[in-house]
């Protein structure tokens, strides 16, 4: 049995591999904003009202992801399956929770950026601690359960039609920021084979404009915190 640090393995399958990257943004982000709601001034309502922006983009983008998975990767995996149907209904179940603790970081920002009060401060970064080892949890479990059946049993034509659909949910003028986050956190080698499946012309924009536009919108969001 696989495990998530296994997904990404230059070894793993492919869809392993990016659907590990892209499940790294979804950590990565969730933890940060907890720490940058946190470090926040009282009365800062700019700070807040910066960070309750990238909230929204982070739970947007989270919620296009799992629908998309909902919709369209299960409903081609479970055919395939007996027994293991159980880990995909799982997944959807979670999904579902994962949606209820969302709506409540979205009451707790709705509230806290209206004053930045450091008591609203300090139950909103709470809230988004508890999101993140929720969400952390669902996608390890995904990683290690479904994603070596999804290797299996869905084609590239099925796998693609995924990918397309996030694309397609995307604001255009987001889609650097996007690829800048699915970079960030992997190596020279998953680097580049991930820009190697890219259309040409979205290589050639990455490398003129978009490596500037994610470190711009990054040092904006977490302020003197760095790339990594």
């Amino acid at each position: 049995m696989t495990t998530p640090s296994d997904t990404s393995d230059s070894t793993a399958h492919p869809y392993t591999r990016e659907m590990a990257m892209i499940h790294q943004v979804f950590r990565r982000e969730s933890r940060l904003l907890a720490e940058l709601v946190q470090d926040v001034c009282p009365a800062d309502i700019a700070r807040a009202r910066v960070l309750a922006e990238h909230w929204r983009q982070y739970s947007v983008g989270l919620h296009a992801h799992h629908t998309g998975e909902d919709e369209m990767l299960w409903p081609v995996l479970l055919p395939h399956l007996d027994l293991d149907a159980e880990q995909v209904l799982a997944m959807e179940a979670q999904h579902r929770e994962l949606d209820e603790g969302i709506a409540e970081v979205q009451r707790l920002m709705d509230r806290w950026q209206a004053q930045a009060l450091p008591a609203d401060r300090d139950e909103l970064a709470e809230a988004l601690r508890t999101h993140h080892r929720q969400l952390c949890a669902h996608l390890d479990e995904e990683e290690r359960e479904v994603m070596p059946l999804v290797a299996l049993h869905v084609n590239e034509k099925q796998w693609l039609a995924v990918g397309e659909r996030g694309l397609a949910e995307t604001p255009k003028n987001r889609l650097m920021i996007a690829l800048g986050a699915i970079l960030e956190d992997t190596s020279p080698e998953k680097r580049q084979e991930f820009l190697a499946r890219l259309p040409v012309p979205a290589r050639v924009l990455w490398k003129l404009l978009g490596q500037r536009q994610y470190r711009r919108e990054t040092a904006r969001i977490r302020g003197r915190r760095t790339t990594a």
